[in-house]
């Protein structure tokens, strides 16, 4: 198996808990009744759970993140970062209730499309 098959779990594992910080993150903050610029409501907004949570996906992130680039170029493997958008916008629609526009339906679309044209373009390298 060529290295670049075997870093693709590894960057959509990183690219997942990536956009899982994104939606604990948001969390945090929902849960804090948003962010103040002061000391001691910034501390106790680092000690939300959520935020924790959020940092914790982030660290995650990078150890497997390594664990890929350990494998394949960088040039090959940061492209994948934009299915983040995706998973972002699923995850955001899912447990936040955010609305996703048609527009942005059609923009996370042509993201697909680029990654995966990407992705193709690493066979047999």
């Amino acid at each position: 198996m060529s290295p670049n098959v075997k870093a693709i779990p590894l960057i959509v594992v990183g690219v997942l808990l990536n956009a899982l910080a994104q939606i604990c993150l948001k969390k945090g903050l929902q849960a804090a009744g948003g962010m103040q610029l002061a000391a001691g409501p910034l501390f106790r907004l680092m000690l939300e759970p959520w935020v924790i949570a959020g940092l914790a996906c982030y660290a995650v992130s990078v150890v497997v993140w390594l664990g890929a680039l350990s494998l394949v170029q960088v040039n090959y493997a940061y492209p994948f970062l934009a299915l983040g958008f995706i998973a972002n916008a699923l995850m955001a629609r899912a447990f936040l209730g955010e609305a996703m526009t048609p527009m942005r339906w059609v923009a996370l679309a042509v993201i697909v499309v680029g990654v995966s044209l990407q992705a193709l373009s690493g066979r047999g390298h």
